[in-house]
C-alpha cells in the first residue's frame, strides 16, 4: 500500500515493515502553532480525488489514517481478517476505476497529473499484493504493530481528544470491542493457514529473532505510554493485552522459529519489486557498478582530507579509519546528547540563509532523544513527519536513539552518533536543509495528497537528504566533512551490499566486514544495516545513493542549459515544491518549467 512507505526511508539506518507512526514527547514551539496556508484550488480539487483512494485502502490499516491525520480511523486497528489481501485488490481496484473516471472529465493539467500518479499507485499497490500473496507466508511482528499503533495516539502532539481514542483502538486490538477478534489470534490465523504450502517464502530466523526479542520492550512501552499520558480504565485492556502478546510470543518460538528460514536471499521476482517499490528504476547490476565506483572514489577523498583532521584535532594517525576512531572517543554524555545536538541544529540554519542554499521555516527544529521501545522499532537516527493531512502546527521530529535493545551482545553498543564531528551531517540529513525541511515544505507550500503520499518513493526522500547533506560539506569544520564523507561512504556500501546480499553475490560475513573495517561502523551499526538488507527493508537501502546521483545529474544538466542564469536557491525551492514526484517526473518538471522560467528572466 504506497501511503504505508511513507515512513520508510526517513531513518538513517533503518527503515520499518509497517508505517513509522509519530511519537512526539517534545513539546511544540510557540512558533509552530500556526496552520499552514490554505492550498491553491487545483490542489483542493487533487486533494478531493485523492480522498477515493485513500478511503479505499485505509480501512486496512486505518493507523496510518491517524498518523497522516485523517479523523475517523483512530478507533479503528489493522484488518488482518480472512482473505484481506484480496479485499485489498478489490477495493484498491475500485478506487481506481473511480480515478480514471475522474481523469476523462478534468481539464487541469496539474489534476490530470495527479491523478495519473494515483491511478500509477493503485496499480503498484495490487501488483504488490499479488506477487506477496503467491510468494509469502505472512508473519506479523504483532508486538510491534500494536506498540506502533497506540504510540501514533499517544504523543504530545496529538490533541487530547484523540488521545482518548487510544483506548478504543487497545480494545480493539484485544478483541474486547463488538465485532473485534484479538489482533494476535488474525496474526495467527493468516500464517497457520498458508503454512502448509512448503513454496511461501518463510520469515529469515534474524527476522524471527529479532522480533523475540524486542517483544518484552514494546509491551513495557505499551504500559509507559498509558501512564504517562493518564488513560483511565485501561487496565483490563491492558491485562489482556499482555497476556495475548506472551501467547504469541510463545507460539512463534515453539512454531514460527524452527520454520524459520536461514537463507535471507529473496526470490529474484520479489526483490525486483522491492527496488520498484523505492524508486530504483535500473537493473540491480547497474546500481552495484555505479556504487562501487563511487564508493572507491569516496574512499579516496577521505584518504586525502584525514590527515588535514589529524593535524587541526592532534591526533596521531593519518589514516581515514584510525582518524575517526579517535574523533568517536570524543563522547557525548547521553544527558547531553540532545543539547550537543542543539548547538549544531541552531548553527545549521543561518548558514543555509547566508549562503543561499533553500528558503528556511521561520521556527525552530525540533529533535529529540528516542525512548527504548522507539529504539528497538527503528535504532538508528530518523525523521517521524508530523501529519501530512489535517496538520494543525504539528512538526516533525528528528529522533536520536541511544540503543539497539534487540542486540544480545549489549557490549556491542553505538559509538556512531554520539560524538560532535557527526552531528553536523546526521542533523543537515534528518533536520535541516534535508528530511525536517523537505516535508516541512510540503505542509506549507500545499504540496498536494497525490504528490506527498501517493508519489512517495525512497528515491526522492532519501536522494534529497543525501543532496543536503553534500550541500552543507563546505561550510562544516574539516571533522565535521570526514564524518560527512563516511555516511556517503556508507550509502554507497549500502548500494553495493543490499543487491550483492539478495542476489547471493556476498555473504553476511564479508558484508559485515566492510561496513566495520572500511566504512568504520561499531558492531551494533553493521548490524541493522545487514538487518535492513535482508528482512526489516531489503532494496530500500540504495535508494540513498540512487536518489543522490539522480539529483545530481539533473543538476549539473540544469546548470549547462541555464549557464550564468543558473540560481541555485531558485533549483532547490523548485525541487522542494515539486514534493516527492519519481525521478523522471522531477526532470521532466524541470526541463519543461524550471529551465524555461529562469531562460525567460532578464
Amino acid at each position: 500500500m504506497k501511503p504505508l512507505n511513507l515512513a520508510l526511508a526517513l531513518s538513517l539506518a533503518i527503515a520499518m515493515p509497517t508505517c513509522a507512526l509519530a511519537q512526539t514527547t517534545a513539546a511544540v514551539p510557540a512558533a509552530a502553532k500556526k496552520a499552514p496556508a490554505p492550498a491553491p484550488a487545483w490542489v483542493q480539487t487533487s486533494n478531493r480525488y485523492a480522498q477515493i483512494l485513500l478511503e479505499a485502502q485505509l480501512r486496512f490499516q486505518p493507523e496510518s489514517a491517524s498518523f497522516f491525520g485523517i479523523p475517523g480511523y483512530d478507533d479503528k486497528v489493522a484488518d488482518l481478517g480472512p482473505d484481506n489481501a484480496a479485499r485489498f485488490r478489490k477495493a484498491t481496484a475500485e478506487a481506481k476505476a473511480k480515478l480514471q473516471e475522474k481523469l476523462q472529465l478534468e481539464r487541469d493539467p496539474n489534476v490530470r497529473q495527479d491523478l495519473e500518479i494515483m491511478i500509477q499507485a493503485a496499480d503498484d499497490n495490487i501488483e504488490t499484493a499479488q506477487v506477496n500473496e503467491r510468494l509469502v507466508l505472512p508473519f506479523t511482528d504483532a508486538s510491534q504493530l500494536v506498540f506502533q499503533g497506540l504510540q501514533g495516539l499517544l504523543s504530545d502532539q496529538t490533541p487530547a481528544d484523540r488521545r482518548a481514542k487510544a483506548l478504543d483502538r487497545l480494545k480493539a486490538y484485544v478483541g474486547m470491542t463488538a465485532g473485534t477478534t484479538p489482533i494476535t489470534t488474525l496474526a495467527r490465523q493468516r500464517y497457520e493457514e498458508r503454512a502448509g504450502n512448503a513454496e511461501l517464502l518463510r520469515p529469515t530466523t534474524l527476522e524471527v529473532e529479532q522480533a523475540l526479542a524486542n517483544a518484552e520492550t514494546y509491551a513495557k512501552g505499551i504500559r509507559k505510554l498509558f501512564a504517562k499520558y493518564k488513560v483511565g480504565s485501561s487496565g483490563p485492556a491492558l491485562a489482556a493485552l499482555d497476556k495475548q502478546l506472551a501467547d504469541y510470543t510463545a507460539w512463534v518460538r515453539k512454531d514460527v522459529l524452527p520454520t524459520a528460514r536461514t537463507d535471507t536471499m529473496l526470490p529474484p521476482e520479489l526483490y525486483a519489486l522491492q527496488l520498484k517499490q523505492v524508486g530504483i528504476d535500473i537493473p540491480p547490476a547497474l546500481l552495484i557498478q555505479r556504487a562501487r565506483f563511487s564508493f572507491m572514489e569516496t574512499r579516496a577523498a577521505m584518504d586525502r582530507l584525514a590527515p588535514l583532521v589529524a593535524k587541526e584535532q592532534n591526533i596521531a594517525t593519518t589514516d581515514y579509519r584510525s582518524v575517526i576512531r579517535a574523533l568517536k572517543r570524543d563522547t557525548i554524555p547521553n544527558a547531553q546528547l540532545e543539547a550537543r545536538y542543539r548547538v549544531v541544529i541552531d548553527t545549521i540554519d543561518p548558514i543555509i540563509q547566508r549562503e543561499g542554499i533553500v528558503d528556511v521555516p521561520n521556527r525552530p527544529m525540533v529533535m529529540r532523544l528516542g525512548t527504548e521501545a522507539e529504539s528497538a522499532a527503528q535504532p538508528a537516527p530518523h525523521f517521524r513527519p508530523a501529519p501530512l493531512i489535517g496538520n494543525t502546527g504539528q512538526q516533525g521530529q528528528f529522533v536520536l536513539p541511544l540503543s539497539n535493545p534487540a542486540l544480545s551482545d549489549k557490549a556491542d553498543a553505538y559509538d556512531d552518533f554520539n560524538f560532535p564531528s557527526v552531528a553536523w551531517t546526521l542533523s543537515a540529513h534528518e533536520g535541516r536543509p534535508g528530511h525536517e525541511l523537505q516535508f516541512t515544505a510540503m505542509l506549507e507550500r500545499g504540496v498536494s495528497i497525490a504528490r506527498s503520499l501517493f508519489a512517495f518513493n525512497s528515491v526522492n526522500v532519501e536522494g534529497w537528504a543525501l543532496y543536503a547533506e553534500a550541500e552543507m560539506i563546505p561550510y562544516e569544520p574539516l571533522d565535521g566533512q570526514l564524518m560527512a564523507l563516511q555516511f556517503r561512504l556508507l550509502r554507497a556500501a549500502r548500494a553495493m551490499l543490499d543487491p550483492m546480499l539478495n542476489l547471493g553475490m556476498i555473504d553476511r560475513a564479508r558484508a559485515e566486514k566492510v561496513l566495520i573495517d572500511d566504512v568504520g561502523l561499531s558492531k551494533a551499526m553493521a548490524r541493522q544495516e545487514l538487518d535492513r538488507y535482508t528482512f526489516n527493508a531489503p532494496g530500500q537501502a540504495g535508494s540513498y545513493f540512487y536518489g543522490y546521483t539522480r539529483i545530481l545529474e539533473l543538476r549539473a544538466e540544469t546548470e549547462l542549459a541555464l549557464g550564468e542564469k543558473f540560481d541555485r536557491l531558485a533549483f532547490n525551492n523548485f525541487l522542494l515544491d515539486q514534493g516527492m514526484l519519481p525521478p523522471d517526473l522531477l526532470a521532466k518538471a524541470v526541463r519543461e518549467r524550471f529551465v524555461p522560467g529562469e531562460l525567460g528572466k532578464r
